[in-house]
C-alpha cells in the first residue's frame, strides 16, 4: 500500500501595515529639478500660484505654513507644525521647491 501524504494548507490572514509616506525629494535637493528651482528663485509668487492651483487652493496661500501642512497632511507625509514652520521660515524657496517637485513626482507615478 503506497500511502500519499496529505497536505491540508489552512487560509491566513494576512494584515497589511500601511506604508508611511515620505517627501519624494528631500528640502535641499533643488537642483533635482532645474526648473522648478529657476521659477523658485526667479519668481516664487509665480511658483507659489503653481503650487496653491495644483492643490485647488487660492493663491495667496501657496508659500504658507498651512499650506505645506495641509499638504503633508493629505499625504501622510510625517512631521509637525512645527517642523512645517522652521521649513517655510528658514528655506523658503526650498520649501516651495519640494512641495512643487512632490506635486510633479506624485502626478508622474499617478498618485496626486
Amino acid at each position: 500500500m503506497n500511502a500519499q501524504p496529505l497536505v491540508i494548507t489552512q487560509p491566513q490572514v494576512v494584515v497589511m501595515q500601511p506604508q508611511r509616506n515620505y517627501w519624494q525629494t528631500g528640502v535641499c535637493d533643488c537642483c533635482s529639478d532645474c526648473g522648478v528651482l529657476c521659477c523658485g528663485l526667479f519668481c516664487v509668487p509665480c511658483l507659489s500660484c503653481q503650487v496653491a492651483s495644483d492643490m485647488s487652493e487660492c493663491c495667496c496661500c501657496g508659500a504658507s505654513v498651512a499650506m505645506r501642512s495641509v499638504y503633508r497632511t493629505k499625504y501622510q507625509i510625517p512631521g509637525s507644525i512645527c517642523g512645517d514652520w522652521c521649513t517655510v521660515m528658514w528655506l523658503p524657496v526650498c520649501s516651495l521647491c519640494q512641495i512643487k517637485r512632490d506635486i510633479n513626482r506624485r502626478k508622474e507615478m499617478g498618485i496626486f
